[in-house]
């Protein structure tokens, strides 16, 4: 397909096609040959994906904007008269869809190998891409056993997908959220869980007893869907904003200090809509001071005694699959260092720390006596 097509087909804000195509990157994945889009632009999704051979387009996923105070906060930016609220999940989130057979496409637009293999496997959606064959499912990778994303769900011991949206793979338009849950029950597919609907002027205090009781079993927030799934928020715990500071901080030089602000500003505003007592405040921000400190001083402590730190994963599949992933991963200049690759029933199971270079680095820097230029 020509550009010409291209950009009339895509319903761009792009004044013409090489305005548009000169912020397109092509690849080859698995085979398939694609172009992609790094970053939003002209009205365009991070990730959308265009196969030039077959004139496939998947958009990408879009940017879900995030409310600090629920109160007006929810009700100014929903127009429709009630929402829904899910659990959101800590995952990794892909597209999934029928191009060149099931292929799953990361936010970024890539074809990643491994979570290819096991959408096939675990999600097995031919009989819906036979039957709804534009349509893409938009789903949480989770489990313990994630090459990107580590977080416990109880009772998945490997991987599982939970779809969380169908879309119009060319348009993006989402599948109404009644009409998608019937759709995966009737495919199988397993959905977060819900909290039901509410009226939209009375949603805020639903949203905060659902986030009570997650903040209560550590998990993520919520998600916020107008009856149209078109209009999207979220809402997260305090328990994921001090999950999350502990996770960046115990690898300061490479994600800590963009994360504190916006984990603070999080943190103050909730302490605030929630009418926090004086101790429960004082509470909250020890827990808050514990996940930047003592995760920071244990990787510190680690380095010193000549350890590897950064992100440590476990992943199974079949060897071909494991190679991939491996592969993929190194592509993007990462640093594998594998400390265990063993078979257990008939798979390849391998457990591998992404390397995290630039907080190795600094903190040897630093206890060799290194210093900081402020």
């Amino acid at each position: 397909m020509d550009r010409d097509a291209w950009h009339e087909r895509l319903e761009t804000s792009a004044d013409s096609p090489s305005e548009l195509f000169e912020h397109f990157q092509t690849r080859t994945d698995q085979r398939l040959e694609y172009q992609y889009l790094p970053d939003a632009r002209h009205g365009l999704e991070r990730g959308t994906v265009l196969v030039e051979t077959t004139g496939e387009v998947v958009r990408g996923y879009p940017s879900v904007p995030r409310v600090l105070v629920l109160d007006p906060g929810v009700r100014n930016y929903f127009e429709s008269d009630r929402i829904t609220l899910e659990e959101k999940l800590n995952g990794f989130n892909v597209r999934v869809a029928d191009v060149d057979g099931t292929t799953a496409f990361t936010r970024s637009g890539y074809v990643c190998p491994y979570t290819t293999a096991r959408a096939r496997e675990l999600l097995d959606p031919a009989d819906f891409f036979a039957d709804h064959p534009g349509k893409m499912l938009c789903a949480e990778l989770v489990g313990p056993e994630n090459p990107y994303t580590v977080h416990d769900y109880e009772g998945i011991e490997t991987n599982a997908f939970r779809v969380f949206d169908i879309r119009d793979r060319q348009t993006g338009r989402p599948v109404a959220p009644d009409r998608r849950r019937e759709l995966c029950e009737a495919y199988g597919f397993e959905q977060p869980p819900t909290f039901g609907w509410h009226d939209t002027d009375d949603a805020a205090g639903a949203v905060r007893d659902a986030i009570e009781q997650l903040d209560a079993e550590g998990r993520e927030g919520v998600v916020m869907k107008s009856d149209d799934g078109q209009s999207i928020l979220k809402y997260t715990t305090e328990a994921t904003h001090h999950q999350e500071l502990g996770h960046a901080f115990s690898l300061p030089f490479d994600y800590g200090r963009d994360f504190l602000f916006s984990r603070l500003l999080r943190e103050a505003f909730q302490t605030v809509e929630f009418e926090e007592s004086p101790e429960r405040r004082r509470e909250r921000a020890r827990d808050i001071g514990e996940s930047i400190l003592l995760p920071m001083a244990e990787t510190i402590e680690a380095v010193a005694d000549g350890e590897t730190v950064g992100e440590r994963h476990t992943v199974r599949g079949d060897p071909a699959t494991i190679d991939a992933l491996l592969a993929h991963l190194q592509e993007f200049q990462l640093t594998l260092d594998v400390e265990s690759d063993r078979r257990l029933d008939g798979e390849r199971v391998v457990t591998f720390t992404k390397v995290a270079a630039s907080t190795n680095d600094r903190i040897e820097h630093y206890l060799d006596g290194g210093i900081v230029d402020e």
